[in-house]
């Protein structure tokens, strides 16, 4: 399916979308310095943030309705996790707090947008055996 405004294929803005989260959430964790808490922080946002990029690309090419779902769902948890770990370099200032509002902005809209993409799949899925 494509979009009839730009002839993407359908869902690439938001594949883009959360490779650019992916990729600036390694810039921040490239940032953080080198002390054993900011190491466990990056160690975490690096490997959740990636995971979102990674679910969500894995959701484009489902094997069923459920499998969709599944992973859309796991995207969504790695999302929400990414989002604390910005919020707890934050609140630590190992990066400017201004620096992270863009990202810990986008991280919430992303999460709203997966938040309807789950209820939608699951509620297909409910009627489909109904």
């Amino acid at each position: 399916m494509r979009t009839e405004n730009t002839g993407r294929p359908a869902g690439a803005e938001l594949e883009d979308r959360v490779a650019q989260f992916a990729a600036r959430a390694i810039s921040v964790c490239e940032a953080l310095p080198e002390r054993t808490g900011a190491a466990h922080l990056r160690d975490q946002l690096f490997r959740s943030a990636t995971s979102v990029a990674a679910n969500y690309a894995e959701a484009s090419v489902p094997e069923s309705r459920k499998d969709f779902a599944h992973k859309i769902g796991v995207a969504l948890k790695e999302l929400v996790e990414s989002r604390m770990w910005l919020r707890i370099i934050a609140l630590k200032q190992y990066v400017e707090p201004r620096t992270l509002a863009k990202l810990l902005a986008e991280a919430d809209e992303l999460v709203r947008i997966f938040n309807a993409s789950v209820k939608t799949a699951r509620q297909r899925l409910a009627d489909e055996k109904a």
